[in-house]
């Protein structure tokens, strides 16, 4: 079982920087994919970036492509998200997920994450 909380959540302004992390209590963590997702009031849950296990290979959604910085440290269990140039459509509850160590391809789809943390707000002011 793993078990994933979220940190590093606030409010900002627009143009500023915020960094996310992610830390782990199983022992499932350096085997994982991990990834972000968000949720806007209203919309539905949005990938934002993933990060494979070993070798470091990221994949980013189009909106935060150049702004954002998925990394993690097997060490301490803990994967980032390092968020920049943050934008008022930026605002949303920030999950992290790790996907089963069975699977090992990274992907944007949140039914393909097997573990999930509580989410932290980011909310970006204009």
């Amino acid at each position: 079982q793993e078990e994933l909380v979220e940190s590093g959540g606030g409010t900002v302004q627009s143009g500023d920087s915020l960094t996310l992390s992610c830390s782990a209590s199983g022992s499932l963590f350096s085997r994982s994919a991990m990834g972000w997702f968000r949720q806007a009031p209203g919309k539905e849950r949005e990938f934002v970036a993933a990060i494979s296990r070993h070798d470091g290979r990221t994949y980013y959604s189009v909106p935060v492509k150049g702004r954002f910085q998925i990394s993690r440290d097997d060490a301490k269990n803990t994967a980032f998200l390092q968020m920049n140039n943050l934008r008022p459509e930026d605002t949303a509850v920030y999950s992290c997920a790790a996907r089963d160590p069975r699977y090992s391809r990274i992907t944007e789809r949140p039914d393909e994450y097997n573990y999930w943390g509580q989410g932290t707000q980011v909310t970006v002011s204009s």
